[in-house]
């Protein structure tokens, strides 16, 4: 695998090396020495999660303020924008955004780490996001900042107005968030 690194130092793009021929592909999706020896993060995932939505879907900006997960996402059908908002004040980039590309043809991951916000929009008809996270889902501490916070600017690939869920329509803004110290 290859580490890419973004403008946010502490989110990264993960590239796994693909073999393919006439039978298909193969490529290990996760490999914890690998990820360890390339990262120098000695995380320990302990969920895996898998969702499936329509074209036009966007979901978050998700994040949980206690038992604070990591995730390293994947798409295995279709593609997504997928983006990463730093919540962690006291960060030299808190605030800031980065996103990638995410589909099924690219094979590519995305390290969304601790302290930040996560969320993507789907580009094809469907997508199925694969995630694994480093903390259990806790929906007491989960906090939803808006998609379309205009502090942030998060330039999403629309074509017409998302389809959200009511979570995601009652999403806070940015500068009332509750963030990470």
């Amino acid at each position: 695998m290859t580490i890419i690194p973004t403008k946010i130092p502490a989110v990264l793009i993960v590239e796994p090396r693909v073999f393919g021929d006439d039978r298909g592909f193969f490529f290990e999706s996760f490999n914890r020495q690998s990820w360890h020896d390339l990262t120098g993060l000695k995380t320990t995932f302990v969920q895996d999660n898998h969702s499936c939505s329509s074209k036009g879907v966007l979901r978050g900006l998700h994040y949980q303020t206690q038992q604070a997960q990591g995730k390293l996402v994947r798409v295995v059908r279709g593609e997504v924008y997928d983006v990463a908002v730093d919540v962690r004040k006291s960060s030299p980039t808190f605030g800031q955004w980065v996103e990638c590309i995410l589909s099924a043809e690219n094979k590519r991951q995305f390290w969304v780490p601790e302290g930040f916000a996560h969320g993507f929009l789907v580009l094809t008809e469907t997508a199925e996001v694969l995630y694994k996270t480093t903390d259990y889902y806790a929906p007491e501490f989960e906090q939803c900042i808006r998609w379309d916070d205009a502090d942030l600017g998060i330039c999403w690939p629309l074509e017409g107005k998302p389809v959200l869920s009511a979570k995601d329509v009652s999403g806070v803004a940015f500068k009332d968030a509750v963030c990470f110290s």
